[in-house]
């Protein structure tokens, strides 16, 4: 059954929660689970990026396989173009493939060494039966669309650099015309100069398909240039979410400023340092309270017992006790 969704909503995520349990002993009995994503909530509107960011291990990459089925919820739902994903009928699902795509994080893993680039990029469009004439054509318009020859067709992935090899990747992920993309880190591996190359890329694409994408990455500097909003992740729960300008040039939470701090500035020979203290605490046995409060410079008593609850300021949300009316 069909559900009202925000205007001009493609996605919403309400209260998701992705948790993998942990066995012991012989008959593997679960003693616990690894809270990845623990009750988050977002949207994404149609033609829009949003930059998901987060430290490693906090749980980005599986809320977006989480959103793909590729990891089971164990709570919460996923509104797509108003249709709740975990009601669809297997059949249902299939067809939705088409409109939801990824790019993942290694370019060269994640394509198969054994077929030319032909087969690669129109791999989908056979297994949907798109393809009524030429498969060479429908490849060399891909290859075209990414900035690579036709000439790339009958070679194989380890022939090409890794910014190539990722072109490769976003011609099969645009070749079944989605909608939407997930983005999975997809310039984390590439040199500098061909981090912005793509980026230039995925966003003429958007502009010119009406795509949208959840931009999953660690580099604040990187999301800036292609985010329209950004969400803050850590530790399976989003702490700050708002437009992309607000978030980089006026922080709000205490780890929103640890990220924007350790992003190096040209030309800026210092600046505010905010320090973190200690690592991570383990997903399994999240602390009480605010889970950041472990490591942060701000910590209050009220940090330690109680969970902070949504703020809003505006166009911007955080859940930090420091902005408790």
């Amino acid at each position: 059954m069909n559900k009202p969704v925000g205007k001009n909503r493609i996605l919403e995520i309400k209260n998701l929660k992705t948790w993998f349990p942990i066995k012991r002993g012989i008959l593997a009995r679960t003693v616990g689970f690894v809270r990845a994503v623990d009750g988050v909530s977002l949207y994404i509107k149609k033609g829009e990026t949003l930059g998901l960011v987060g430290e490693s291990g906090c749980g980005k990459t599986t809320l977006g396989r989480t959103i793909l089925g590729l990891e089971k919820a164990r709570e919460g739902g996923i509104l797509y173009d108003g249709k709740e994903l975990f009601a669809l009928k297997s059949y249902e699902v299939r067809e939705l493939r088409k409109r939801m795509q990824i790019i993942f994080q290694d370019p060269l893993s994640s394509l198969n060494p054994r077929m030319n680039i032909m087969d690669i990029v129109i791999e989908g469009l056979v297994e949907f039966n798109m393809i009524k004439d030429s498969r060479k054509d429908h490849a060399r318009k891909l290859m075209n669309e990414v900035g690579l020859d036709e000439d790339a067709l009958y070679r194989y992935p380890h022939e090409f650099s890794g910014g190539q090899r990722q072109r490769i990747n976003i011609a099969r992920a645009i070749s079944l015309r989605p909608d939407f993309i997930l983005c999975d880190e997809p310039v984390s591996a590439l040199d500098v100069s061909v981090q912005a190359q793509v980026i230039n890329l995925l966003m003429d694409l958007r502009e010119k398909n009406n795509l949208s994408y959840l931009f999953i990455s660690h580099d604040l500097s990187v999301v800036s240039h292609i985010a329209n909003r950004v969400a803050v992740m850590y530790m399976g729960k989003i702490v700050e979410h708002g437009p992309t300008g607000d978030i980089i040039n006026a922080p709000m939470h205490p780890y929103t400023k640890a990220l924007i701090a350790a992003v190096p500035v040209v030309g800026v020979d210092k600046r505010e340092r905010v320090v973190l203290k200690g690592s991570t605490p383990s997903l399994s046995l999240p602390p009480q309270g605010c889970r950041f409060n472990t490591r942060c410079s701000e910590v209050m008593e009220v940090c330690k017992k109680k969970e902070p609850c949504e703020i809003k300021t505006g166009s911007r949300q955080v859940w930090c006790h420091l902005y408790r009316s």
